[in-house]
This record gives C-alpha cells, sequence and structure tokens, in this order.
C-alpha cells in the first residue's frame, strides 16, 4: 500500500513539472511563444541563448527582431552583467544581415526602444537595413538621440557604467 501512494506521489511530481511553464519563459508573451514555435513565425537563427525572426511590421528593407530564447526583460531592466547577451544579438544581427547580402554595415540601424515606448517587454534589438531607405514614420520610429530608442552601443555603455549590481 505505501509503495503505492509513493508511487501515485512521483507521479503527481512528474506531471507537475512536465505541465509547468520552461524556465525563462512568459506564457502571455507574444516573443516567446514565437521562440517556443508556438506561433506560425519562421525563426531565421535559433539557439540555447538568441533567436531572430523578421519584424512583422519592416520599418526598412531588412528589418529583424533579434531576441534572448530565454524571457528577459526590457532594456531598462538589464544589469552590466547582460553586457554580453547585448553583444552577442548584435553579433547575431551582423550574422543575419550578412546571410541576407547586407555588408554595408554603416548604412545599419541596431537599437532598442526604451521604455514606455516598447511594445513587448521581452527584451528585443531591432536591425534595420538599409536604414538610408527607412520610409518617415520608420525615421522617427528608430530616430537616433530620442527618448523612445537607444542605439545597442548606447545601451551597452550605459551598462557599462552601472555598478556591479542593478
Amino acid at each position: 500500500m505505501a509503495e503505492i501512494e509513493a508511487a501515485q506521489a512521483a507521479q503527481v511530481d512528474v506531471a507537475k513539472t512536465s505541465n509547468g511553464p520552461a524556465e525563462g519563459y512568459e506564457k502571455k508573451c507574444i516573443f516567446c511563444k514565437i521562440v517556443n514555435k508556438e506561433m506560425d513565425t519562421e525563426l531565421l537563427h535559433c539557439d540555447g541563448e538568441i533567436s531572430c525572426f523578421r519584424d512583422i511590421k519592416p520599418g526598412a528593407p531588412h528589418h529583424y527582431l533579434i531576441v534572448p530564447t530565454k524571457h528577459v526583460g526590457n532594456c531598462k531592466s538589464l544589469s552590466k552583467e547582460q553586457v554580453p547577451l547585448v553583444k552577442r544579438m548584435v553579433e547575431t544581427g551582423k550574422e543575419i544581415l550578412q546571410k541576407n547580402n547586407i555588408t554595408d554595415l554603416s548604412d545599419v540601424r541596431f537599437g532598442f526602444h526604451w521604455p514606455p515606448f516598447c511594445s513587448v517587454t521581452h527584451l528585443h534589438l531591432h536591425v534595420l537595413a538599409p536604414a538610408s531607405q527607412m520610409g518617415f514614420m520608420s525615421r522617427l520610429f528608430y530616430r537616433l538621440n530620442s527618448y523612445w530608442f537607444i542605439t545597442a552601443d548606447q545601451l551597452i555603455e550605459l551598462l557599462n557604467s552601472k555598478g556591479d549590481t542593478n
């Protein structure tokens, strides 16, 4: 009898862990759903740390979103320890551009919307190319030196200037 109860308890524990969300997954986050292939969105890159897909409302002929595979909050919530993640996101963006024959990195915009001006709280890097072909509204939404958009280099500099803890 005790063996049966122990076996049932073990089965309940297994069920709880298999039905729960994975670590780093927010069930209401659209980007978590995309990365976990719950949405019909083509992943251009996906590894244990970084994923990439096209922006649903492209602001340039090439507009990609680079996201951490595990849920990470917006850029304002980051600490100095996450600088390597941001750098890896930028490098992944450059790799995706090269795969799509974009070699002029001087005509590319890499950046993040600054809260509260981001529609999804999952950290995401916008990669837009060629920046010279962005339309009027895109130039406004992804404007350099604005209150609502920060370049990847500016974010890295900001994070490096923070103390060791956030």
